[in-house]
């Protein structure tokens, strides 16, 4: 459980627990006005299309990988194409989003788990598809949560940053990460919740210098001042698209 910021050592009282609860679910009703659009930003139209671009995302970006995909999914439409793909013709096609030959390698025998154990078809249960090559529990949930509309927490590095500064977890662990969120809001915002944390994480509050002074949560972040808190200098800093 995650211990609200000047809580005394040993653990949250169950007041204060009570008051993070609502301060966490405050700052998420807060984010969900700035970011009424917040949604997946990988482009895909079936689940396995959304877990190939999920995989390649990795070290990536995803203006990057949906620069990729389109070709990708054209030349290979199903999980026996990926499973029966020439490394070298592959390892080109993915080349831009780095890591070219693991992303590759990870591709071609997330095809041939598929095909072998699931009759060519991406599961949709968590305890599955993290035994595929190449996915964890983040690749996971964005599967789940975009492709099959069952929620899931995503942890990437935007989730984890903003959950540690708006002092909702201590933890650096994304498992742990994940059950802190898991603990404070209800299940059927969990998908929600990511992308408007991912969208605020991209356009405002920045790893390097967050846009304090022009954060619609300023006020309930335990962090603030972190950035930059002057509003005309933060509001330059807030990006429309996010950094992708």
């Amino acid at each position: 459980m995650p211990v609200p910021p000047g809580d005394v050592e040993g653990g949250a009282t169950s007041t204060s627990r009570t008051a993070l609860v609502r301060r966490a679910r405050k700052v998420h009703r807060l984010l969900a006005d700035r970011y009424p659009d917040a949604r997946c930003e990988l482009d895909f139209g079936d689940p396995l299309q959304l877990l190939v671009a999920t995989v390649l995302s990795a070290q990536s970006t995803d203006r990057r990988v949906n620069s990729v995909t389109p070709a990708l999914f054209a030349r290979y439409p199903d999980a026996a194409a990926y499973a029966g793909a020439d490394p070298v013709e592959l390892e080109a096609m993915v080349r831009p989003t780095g890591f070219f030959r693991a992303k590759s390698a990870s591709l071609v025998g997330l095809g041939a788990a598929l095909v072998e154990r699931f009759d060519g078809q991406v599961p949709g249960r968590l305890e599955d598809l993290v035994t595929l090559p190449g996915v964890g529990r983040k690749t996971a949930n964005v599967v789940l949560g975009d492709a099959f509309g069952i929620p899931g927490i995503t942890v990437d590095t935007h989730v984890g940053r903003l959950a540690r500064r708006l002092g909702w977890t201590g933890h650096e662990d994304p498992v742990k990460v994940e059950a802190d969120l898991a603990g404070l809001f209800p299940r059927r915002d969990w998908t929600i919740l990511s992308h408007r944390l991912i969208f605020h994480g991209r356009r405002t509050c920045h790893a390097r210098r967050p846009a304090c002074g022009a954060c619609p949560v300023a006020r309930l972040c335990p962090s603030y001042g972190a950035g930059e808190t002057d509003p005309v200098l933060a509001a330059a800093l807030v990006t429309t698209e996010g950094r992708r």
